[in-house]
């Protein structure tokens, strides 16, 4: 009876139990972050997203809180750039939970992108990455306020709530998963610098972050996802009607060795795992299809 009874903590529901969680995603609207959500809510937690064009959070809510056994909760709209904004938006939280279990920093920029014309001189590399008009200091730092910043910001300021989630339930550590790309982990700049370092930075900001938490006497894990190529409005431009974005499988064929970009069972998969193992804490976890595995890294 023993035997059978420790048998159970094996079972899928256990292992990835997110029921009655409360969760916060930002850029819950689309692409991963939408991805994000739902994989909470459909396995019972109550996901609250957050971005800046509020139509899109309010349509997510309509599409996808029918049949699931948690809840999508659209707040109003909020730019994360601005340290008045996330106090308003903890405030409106704190209003309505008492703790907060999962926080997801997903909205990101990427930036402007240069062409992809191959340069084999000094002077032609020199008018790519510093004549170009849209080579800007404007670019950079705003790809670095949204991407690094926002999620710097935004964890310091959920940590009492997040903090109050550890200590609600017994055996659950409240978890921030800050998701970078692998873009900050490859050696080439893929034609947008600004970018590539800002998920370098963002993928440090976790260790840094997952440290002074640890230091601090507080328990609560901090870790991110590094995706690869996953259909995303910054990858396609667009979003259907379902707030969803397609990729043709063939553009990938040859540059990914699992030959396809990810889907949304690949990322939910990944999101559960790093919300509910409470033994993973600071770390970088890849979900590429082999990319950089094929392409090396810095």
């Amino acid at each position: 009876m023993a035997a059978e009874s420790n048998n159970q903590q094996f079972l899928i529901e256990n292992l990835f139990n997110v029921k009655n969680k409360v969760a916060l995603v930002t850029g819950g609207g689309s692409g991963i972050g939408l991805m994000a959500t739902q994989a909470l809510a459909v396995n019972g937690a109550k996901v609250y997203i957050v971005g800046r064009r509020e139509e899109k959070l309010e349509r997510v809510a309509e599409l996808y809180n029918k049949n699931v056994s948690g809840e999508i909760i659209a707040l109003p709209s909020t730019d994360l750039t601005r340290k008045n904004e996330i106090a308003r938006l903890v405030a409106d939280l704190q209003a309505r939970e008492q703790h907060l279990s999962i926080l997801i920093n997903n909205a990101g920029i990427s930036g402007e992108s240069r062409d992809d014309v191959e340069r084999t001189d000094a002077t032609s590399l020199r008018q790519t990455l510093f004549d170009d008009e849209t080579a800007t200091f404007e670019d950079w730092e705003s790809v670095y306020r949204t991407n690094v910043a926002q999620a710097f910001f935004l964890t310091s300021a959920l940590l009492p709530l997040l903090q109050k989630g550890t200590e609600k339930e017994h055996g659950f550590s409240s978890t921030v998963i800050n998701i970078s790309s692998i873009s900050g982990i490859v050696k080439a700049s893929q034609h947008h610098f600004a970018y590539n370092a800002s998920k370098a930075a963002t993928i440090h900001l976790t260790r840094l972050l997952a440290h002074e938490v640890m230091t601090s006497g507080l328990k609560i894990r901090i870790n991110n996802i590094a995706p690869g190529v996953f259909p995303s409005e910054m990858t396609t431009g667009e979003s259907d009607e379902k707030q969803k974005s397609q990729i043709p499988k063939e553009k990938y064929e040859s540059k990914v060795p699992a030959a396809r970009p990810g889907n949304d069972r690949d990322m939910g998969n990944a999101i559960l795992f790093a919300v509910t193992n409470q033994y993973l804490n600071g770390q970088t976890i890849v979900v590429d299809g082999g990319y950089v595995l094929a392409t090396g890294t810095v």
